[in-house]
């Protein structure tokens, strides 16, 4: 469902500018962008220095932390104004309904920002104007999804998964005891920011939160997405060098390129915040699969969550590992999680979603892992107002779960399997984690996307499991 509002614009309007292309082709015509042909969409520096210098002077700011050597997008920020008047064109807004964070029954309606007369959603086209001599284009930024399903521990009446579970379940306990604890390994996450959750005090796990475009308070987590997910990989990887890229919803893209031009550079990339693309690519999507592919191109391993009810990009592109959902019950069954996506993507020949999977609760909420989250964040609140949870508002914990969950598990698998042997390619990993994965033959994923069942690829490969894959890789 879409309907146009008017006068609904905020005052400052996220987008990328896409300056000409090194190839020659546009990237808004590049069509399928993977490993194999992203670098023909860099830019030459001067090209883009030139972008820079020409849309600060129309009254953009310029976001980031660009390498003009690799760069594909030039993040900007600005009023509406500056860009109906610079780009002689007309923003309007729509609002869409989206399936609601923690809620895969629910919808809600997001607000969608275009142009009145786009060729592609989302674009902004240069044709025809003295802009066309240094881009190609602008795609305006688009609502991500968070993929999500303190006081003292609450005590909780009914099955339910700890963190420590989470690690025992996915085979790392053994390899925890071998001291494989994914120690130096660089693991950065984008989401919504990270705080020092007496949790991770406890445990003595440590992070780094770096601001991306047009974030602040760096000590803030004001959803607690990203807090909640982040353990998920510590449960796993204690021993993480781990790194929040603060992302807004509104400026994925731009904390994913902040993050994969961090130095030193890491070598993992988990994305828990997706957007959703069932059928129709937007104008930003070819910037995200050519910044993913880039990444994954410098040997940067890029996790992404397959979706709850969601078609998820960039969790669709080629070169990442997609992570769906597994139920492991109290009579320790396996079966597909009805709540985590599974589908073939219809941008990408024969791709199919996911690669593997994580531990993931069942509908209507999937409220599974007790997960650490800040006192009075949003989902904080959301959380415990639903029955199926059992926390109290403002203890800083909630039940979660959700391929948000799902993807910084395996995540946290890539990050062992790297402190193993650092050499391993992106495409090394993850057929590593698909090769060792336990089968799963029960169950179906989520309706939405689908229904298939665990013998038609709900789950992929199966559930990951640690000590498959450690033993497979010390073999060879």
């Amino acid at each position: 469902m879409a309907y146009s509002i008017e006068n609904r614009l905020p005052g400052r309007v996220y987008a990328h500018a896409s300056p000409l292309s090194r190839g020659g082709v546009s990237l808004f015509d590049a069509g399928t962008i993977t490993t194999e042909n992203a670098e023909q969409f860099v830019s030459d520096d001067s090209v883009v220095q030139r972008a820079k210098q020409e849309l600060t002077r129309a009254g953009f700011t310029v976001l980031g932390t660009t390498d003009d050597s690799s760069t594909v997008s030039i993040n900007i920020v600005g009023p509406p104004d500056a860009y109906e008047d610079y780009f002689d064109t007309i923003l309007v807004t729509e609002e869409r309904e989206v399936i609601q964070p923690g809620a895969v029954n629910l919808r809600r309606t997001r607000t969608y920002i275009d142009t009145a007369r786009a060729d592609l959603p989302g674009l902004i086209s240069t044709e025809g104007l003295p802009a066309a001599q240094f881009l190609e284009g602008v795609a305006l930024e688009q609502p991500a999804t968070t993929l999500r399903g303190a006081g003292p521990l609450p005590k909780l009446d009914y099955w339910h998964l700890t963190t420590d579970q989470v690690a025992e379940y996915l085979g790392a306990r053994t390899v925890h005891g071998r001291h494989i604890l994914g120690t130096g390994v660089r693991l950065t996450m984008v989401d919504t920011g990270w705080e020092e959750h007496p949790y991770f005090v406890e445990r003595s796990l440590k992070g780094t939160v770096v601001l991306g475009p047009g974030t602040s308070d760096r000590e803030i987590d004001e959803d607690g997405h990203g807090t909640s997910e982040s353990a998920n990989a510590f449960a796993l990887a204690p021993g993480i060098d781990f790194t929040m890229v603060k992302a807004l919803d509104t400026n994925l893209l731009g904390a994913f390129i902040e993050a994969a031009q961090q130095k030193p550079q890491p070598q993992i990339i988990n994305m828990s915040l997706e957007y959703d693309r069932k059928a129709d690519l937007s104008a930003l999507d070819p910037f995200l699969a050519a910044a993913v592919s880039l990444a994954v191109k410098k040997g940067i391993v890029v996790v992404c969550a397959a979706g709850n009810g969601h078609y998820a990009f960039p969790a669709q592109h080629p070169d990442t590992i997609a992570v769906g959902g597994v139920y492991r019950d109290e009579f320790e069954q396996l079966e597909a999680s009805n709540y985590a996506s599974a589908f073939t993507s219809a941008f990408y020949r024969d791709r199919k979603v996911p690669d593997v999977c994580g531990l993931v609760g069942m509908r209507p909420d999937a409220t599974y892992i007790l997960l650490p989250t800040p006192r009075g964040s949003t989902i904080d609140q959301e959380q415990s107002r639903k029955a199926s949870d059992g926390t109290t508002p403002g203890d800083g914990w909630a039940l979660l779960s959700g391929t948000s969950a799902a993807a910084p598990q395996v995540a946290g698998v890539c990050a062992l399997l790297l402190e193993r042997n650092p050499d391993l390619s992106p495409r090394e990993v993850r057929s590593l984690l698909k090769a060792t994965a336990r089968p799963v033959d029960r169950g179906w994923s989520n309706e939405d996307t689908g229904g298939r069942s665990a013998r038609a690829g709900a789950t992929g490969a199966g559930l990951v499991s640690v000590e498959r894959a450690m033993t497979l890789l010390m073999d060879r």
